[in-house]
């Protein structure tokens, strides 16, 4: 069965973002006001065939853990739904 796997990845909120300062920093340069914290982080789709919607969950848990996020500088989630 197909499904798609959406893992949105960011920097955990008490980890300093020197991407995230550079865009806000660009963004207030351009004449936006009123931002406060700027955090840029990772979206990535999969879309890979699993047993059920729990075995593409434990995979993608697995991916991430192994490649796809810093577990000390980054957070994420998961959604699966079949494709």
């Amino acid at each position: 069965m197909l499904f798609r796997c959406e893992v949105n990845i960011r920097p955990r909120p008490d980890i300093l973002d020197p991407q995230g300062d550079a865009v806000g920093k660009a963004l207030a340069n351009l004449g936006f006001t009123g931002l406060g914290a700027v955090k840029v982080g990772r979206y990535l789709i999969l879309d890979m065939e699993a047993e059920g919607p729990e075995a593409a969950r434990q995979q993608v848990e697995d991916m991430c853990r192994k490649l796809l996020a810093n577990p000390i500088t980054e957070d994420y989630e998961l959604k699966v739904a079949a494709g």
